[in-house]
């Protein structure tokens, strides 16, 4: 089923249809029609699923701050601060993916916005151009790990855990990973200034107090927005879902205050949110018939005796399941590994013992590495969708390669030593 899968993938159908479609002919042929009887439980369960509901909620919110161009507003802002500093460009464009991975969460938006119009800016004082394009799609990915996270709200749903912990415990390996970065580019400024120089901003077009003002304008309103959002579920004043219906009224309420806000912006926004949706759900449908089928037919039984041998238990199964993560986001989306892999192999991490938020933060930060690792890395394809002629693929694809493989530092550290994390 799964190479059938995976094939079928390659070859360029829909992901949806093609796990529902092999679900189809695999359980057919190994049980008949009635296999399928109990799928409009399923489906109804799904759509009952109230943690659920945070996924378009989040999505909207997201795409409302898009098009309310706060990712323009504080990148400029923070380039005005940082811009002096050798490798200060890039330290800006990584603190503003991190504001915008705790705000708005949406890659795509985030790794375009970056594109647009960092990107020009870089490169135009003389930054090399395989850390322009790593730095964008490294810090773009941060909206996958750093909290309000669509990828924790799927994890929470498929592993049973309380999305508002799962956040929680994100919050500092997000935190490390920006720091990791930043370290990376001020080190590369120190040891290569040719590849990140320092920029000399014109004398007297503003004053510095003038500079700091108009960052704190620019600062303030999405960090207060996060606060609410964030602050509101780790307090347990709100649930993930309810926190989600405020952060699309904050959206709107900064859409206002920045005097972006008209009715069809709210139309777009919605549309595209309905659009995102059903794709992710679309999925979800395919995948639930997938692993239906899969465990019917008693695949789960043969990986679990096959993972629950392997040697050195625990930490055996963990390094397997981290690499097969990692492999298989070579090939196929978060979406579809959450919800085909996921499931089997978290029975099994609870039959040995194995702290599930810890499994899930350790899934997490693995699954972000599939969006920069070629050949399927959306964030590169976004990236290139947005890059001046003058940046080749391989540009980007070289970028990447010292993000990607911090992305694996972090996994390690936090398989090494899950206590600096407060995970357990």
């Amino acid at each position: 089923m799964f190479v059938v899968a995976l094939l079928l993938l390659l070859l360029g159908f829909p992901v949806a249809f093609t796990f529902g479609g092999v679900a189809v002919i695999f359980g057919v042929l190994a049980q008949g029609w009635d296999l399928f009887a109990f799928m409009p439980f399923r489906i109804y369960n799904i759509m009952q699923n109230t943690v659920l509901m945070a996924v378009p909620l989040f999505i909207l919110m997201g795409i409302v701050l898009q098009k309310t161009q706060l990712a323009e507003q504080l990148l400029e802002s923070m380039a005005r601060l940082f811009g002096t500093l050798r490798g200060g460009l890039a330290v800006s464009t990584i603190l503003v993916g991190g504001l915008l991975a705790a705000s708005t969460g949406v890659v795509g938006a985030s790794v375009v916005a970056m594109g647009v119009i960092s990107l020009p800016v870089m490169l135009k004082y003389g930054y090399s151009r395989q850390l322009s394009c790593g730095v964008i799609c490294g810090a773009g990915t941060l909206g996958q790990i750093i909290p309000p996270s669509i990828i924790l709200i799927i994890l929470g749903d498929v592993m049973g855990l309380a999305v508002g912990e799962l956040f929680q415990a994100a919050l500092i390996p997000g935190l490390a990973l920006v720091g990791l970065y930043i370290g990376y580019v001020l080190a590369l400024a120190h040891l290569q200034p040719d590849t990140a120089p320092s920029v000399p901003f014109e004398a007297g077009a503003r004053s510095s107090a003038r500079q700091y003002l108009d960052a704190l304008r620019a600062l303030v309103p999405p960090l207060l927005l996060i606060i609410v959002v964030l602050g509101s579920i780790f307090a347990g004043i709100a649930t993930p879902t309810e926190s989600s219906a405020l952060g699309v009224a904050g959206a709107i309420a900064l859409s206002v205050l920045y005097r972006k806000f008209s009715w069809r912006l709210l139309y777009e926004s919605a549309l595209e949110t309905v659009k995102i949706t059903a794709m992710v759900f679309a999925i979800l449908l395919g995948a639930t018939a997938f692993s239906m089928v899969f465990s019917y037919t008693g695949g789960d039984a043969v990986v679990e005796a096959f993972l629950t041998q392997l040697p050195g238990e625990k930490w055996g199964f963990l390094i397997f399941s981290m690499v097969i993560i990692l492999v298989l986001g070579f090939f196929i989306d978060f979406v579809e590994i959450s919800f085909i892999v996921v499931p089997i192999l978290a029975p099994v991490a609870e039959t040995l013992g194995i702290s599930m938020l810890w499994f899930a933060i350790l899934i997490a930060m693995n699954l972000q590495t599939s969006f920069l690792t070629p050949p399927f890395g959306f964030s590169l394809f976004y990236l290139k969708g947005v890059a001046p002629p003058a940046v080749r693929t391989m540009d980007i694809y070289r970028g990447v390669v010292p993000f990607i493989v911090m992305q694996i530092a972090i996994v390690i550290s936090i398989l090494a030593f899950p206590g600096l994390y407060g995970l357990h």
